[in-house]
């Protein structure tokens, strides 16, 4: 071993409590990059083998109703490589001792065997026996939900007969990863659930032997699915098809890929943050300790060592700190990343995972950690470099001082002399003060953009479910019904208001930009789900033309005035272009509204309805979940109440997590920063402070004057931590926007002070070690050793 590395490490020992803090820095931003990368990666691995192993379709089609000898002519369409066709209907479970209707989706199997495409995952119980009518297989979360296993019954309504149908098995499917009922935004396995049924049992019930309402296809590799598409469309255009879509507009697939985004955008703003800072704090270790290492610098040079060699040397501290750091960042981020990607897998229903994480992750944080250390102490070995022997051995000139206005005056009067030593300390390296009260302002920011999304989860809730909605219940209709309907509702137990609507299936298009998405038709004076902007207005909808959310807007390149190509895929499937009268802002989706009556004349359609918004007497609500249970024409029951409960459950699973790793990120942080600095002032004020001691002060003025400037430089740091926070906070909320939700920018006060008071506990804490080192400090050591 050279002299230098011993020399090293002596120096590392020396300065272990800074290197551990940097490296806990380090592995803060290296854990996070490691969970964000291989957590996407594991996701996307896992979601693809699902997809393949169970062979997952890549079109989608769906009709009112079609002969199956169409099956053969769609198998000859250029790029087909498979194709199935199905039953797939709606209908109204009743589960015993849950009083709500559930909504479930019947899927039809071949009566032996697995299906083609989409096959299912079997986790227990057995394949539907063919000459049984009563025997379904159930999706597994649903399952879980109430507790139901294979023997076990339940009652169902198909096409308005009840039928008691019993469970052989439990399954998972890649149709339904993210399992989402009709109007749902998150996934309420109690109240929505997938079923397969025999196919011959399922076309008998509703009507539909030797024809089929739905298919899906598999694609010779390389084929174009859009070309596929319109060939299909044509096809099925007669049968009533309302358009077939690609995988990618799935809405289990859409779902799962919105999400991989935002973990997407969390890998890239998030770890630059933590290298940021680390790289600032090995700058300020490293500049204090070359400052203080002058004479050794001196010393090394006249003995014939380079310049090449000092600066690799002080380079190599640097790389050891970050290194350490990597270390325990590839651990941390490992166990992160696997126990992320489970909460993720859960969510997502995956029957496997694949963590397997490869060298990919590790070497680009490695590499970026590595880098913002070194870049971050360019400077400090620079300046080591940079200094001539004999200027080097010579003590640095000493700081110019001159009387200022701490001196006398009335504020010289109002402090004591501790307090005067602090403030002259700080006033005289004014930058060191300020990159120290930066470091703590990185720290509250940090802070504040954790703690800030559950303050945005409850605006995006009290504007989408409360503001913008006001029915307690919203009824699917099986078919559109005239608006006759209304009446039958209005009677209905608890029944205090009926509202309708008509929601369809459109391609928007202008230009070369499309969209695949739903139009909502309401009455222009509606009151209990009116087209809501969330600056808190009702948009008015126009006897014609179109309003439009601004996501919906950008996405086609429109404004008011312009207009836009819709294709309705039901019924007579206009087509026309139509004039975009307003836009407004909503946090969720990406909403069309038109007036309802507008819409039916397009359908050439007069007085029909397909959804009913009902307001509730609460009193009344078992006995109208009762009504609606028996109500042949109800398909789908959609509860407000147990919407918002579903999106806390589901938001706060994954978000309370996220937020609890970047708090105690957080708190490293504030404590290497606040650490950092006490331990490099009391290793260049030492002598001064056990001066100070012999001159008669006690220990607690010398560590009141020793964190009193810490103390101060935090205290400057919070406000400054606050104004950061908030321009971090919109930097990602402006990221994490995807055509799924956009995240407001909401921070309450209460999360301010959260933020102030646990970045204070840390710095607290961090004070409190030093302040124990001081109390141990060996006063005739210190006093021995020369400027």
């Amino acid at each position: 071993m050279s002299a230098l590395d011993r020399k090293l490490r002596r120096d590392l020992w020396r300065l272990r409590g800074q290197v551990v803090a940097i490296a806990f820095i380090v592995a803060s931003g290296v854990g996070v990059l490691i969970m964000s990368l291989s957590s996407l990666e594991a996701l996307r691995e896992t979601a693809a083998a699902y997809y393949e192993r169970y062979r997952f379709a890549e079109v989608f089609a769906e009709v009112k109703r079609a002969p199956r000898v169409l099956e053969a002519k769609v198998a000859q369409l250029p790029g087909v490589q498979a194709v199935e066709t199905r039953i797939v209907e709606f209908a109204i479970i009743d589960v015993e001792g849950f009083g709500e209707p559930i909504i479930g989706q019947f899927v039809s199997l071949p009566e032996r065997g697995q299906p083609v495409l989409n096959r299912l995952a079997l986790r227990s119980g057995r394949w539907i026996a063919p000459d049984r009518v009563d025997e379904v297989i159930i999706g597994e979360p649903f399952a879980e939900a109430y507790g139901l296993k294979p023997g076990d019954s339940f009652e169902a309504v198909l096409k308005g007969n009840k039928r008691s149908l019993q469970i052989v098995g439990i399954a998972l499917s890649p149709e339904f990863v993210y399992s989402i009922g009709p109007g749902a935004l998150m996934p309420d396995d109690e109240r929505f659930g997938p079923f397969w049924m025999g196919r011959e049992a399922l076309a008998a019930a509703y009507d539909l032997e030797d024809s089929f309402n739905n298919l899906v296809l598999s694609l010779l590799r390389g084929s174009d699915p859009n070309v596929v598409i319109e060939r299909l469309d044509g096809l099925l255009e007669d049968y009533g098809g309302v358009g077939a879509y690609a995988r990618k507009d799935q809405v289990s697939n859409w779902f799962i890929m919105n999400e991989l985004e935002q973990l997407r955008s969390m890998s890239r703003i998030l770890p630059t943050i933590f290298l940021a800072v680390a790289g600032f704090l090995t700058n300020m270790v490293l500049a204090r300790l070359i400052a203080m290492e002058r004479t050794e610098i001196g010393l090394l040079k006249a003995f014939g060592y380079s310049n090449l060699a000092v600066g690799w040397h002080y380079a190599k501290m640097v790389m050891v700190m970050a290194g350490l750091g990597v270390l325990l960042g590839w651990a941390v981020g490992y166990g992160l990343g696997q126990f992320n990607t489970q909460v993720y897998a859960e969510q997502f229903r995956f029957p496997f995972l694949l963590y397997r994480p490869g060298p990919g992750p590790f070497v680009i944080a490695a590499v970026v950690s590595l880098l913002a250390a070194l870049i971050g102490a360019a400077g400090a070995v620079r300046g080591a470099v940079a200094l001539a022997p004999a200027e080097a051995m010579r003590p640095p000139a000493p700081p110019s001082f001159r009387k200022g206005g701490l001196s006398d005056g009335r504020l010289s009067g109002l402090l004591d002399q501790p307090s005067r030593m602090i403030l002259r300390q700080l006033v005289r390296w004014p930058l060191r003060a300020f990159l120290t009260s930066a470091g703590i302002a990185m720290a509250v920011a940090v802070m504040i953009s954790s703690l800030q999304w559950l303050d945005s989860i409850d605006h995006m809730v009290e504007v989408n479910f409360f503001q913008a909605q006001h029915q307690d219940i919203m009824v699917g209709l099986v078919d559109a019904e005239q608006e006759s309907v209304l009446r039958e509702f209005e009677n209905l137990p608890g029944v205090l208001a009926v509202e309708p609507q008509r929601i369809v299936t459109a391609v928007f298009r202008a230009g070369t930009r499309r969209h695949r998405g739903a139009l909502n038709g309401i009455l222009p004076d509606a009151r209990l789900q009116p087209a809501y902007d969330s600056a808190g207005r009702v948009v008015p909808v126009p006897p014609s033309g179109l309003v439009l959310s601004t996501m919906l807007a950008e996405k086609l390149g429109v404004e008011p005035g312009d207009k836009v190509w819709v294709e309705i895929l039901e019924g007579r499937r206009p087509n026309l272009a139509v004039p975009v009268t307003a836009l407004f802002d909503t946090y969720i989706g990406m909403p069309a509204y038109m007036d309802l009556a507008a819409l039916n004349r397009l359908l050439l359609e007069p007085r029909r309805v397909a959804y009913l918004d009902l307001l509730v007497d609460e009193a009344e609500q078992a006995a109208l979940f009762a009504e609606l249970k028996e109500t042949p024409k109800v398909a789908a029951v959609m509860v407000r109440r147990a919407a918002v409960d579903t999106f806390h459950e589901t938001l706060a699973r994954t978000l309370m997590i996220f937020v609890s790793f970047f708090v105690a990120f957080g708190c490293s942080l504030a404590f290497g920063v606040a650490y950092n600095t006490a331990r490099i002032a009391l290793s260049e004020r030492g002598r001064e402070l056990a001066t100070l001691r012999v001159l008669g002060f006690s220990r607690w003025e010398i560590s009141y004057i020793l964190l009193g400037e810490v103390g101060l430089t935090v205290l400057v740091g919070l406000p400054l931590g606050c104004l950061t926070g908030l321009g971090l906070t919109w930097l990602i909320t402006s990221a994490f926007v995807t055509e799924l939700y956009r995240i407001p920018l909401v921070i309450e006060p209460a999360t301010y002070g959260l933020a102030v008071v646990i970045v204070l506990l840390a710095a607290g804490i961090s004070g409190l070690l030093v302040r124990r080192r001081l109390d141990r400090l060996d006063l005739i050591a210190v006093l021995k050793t020369r400027e």
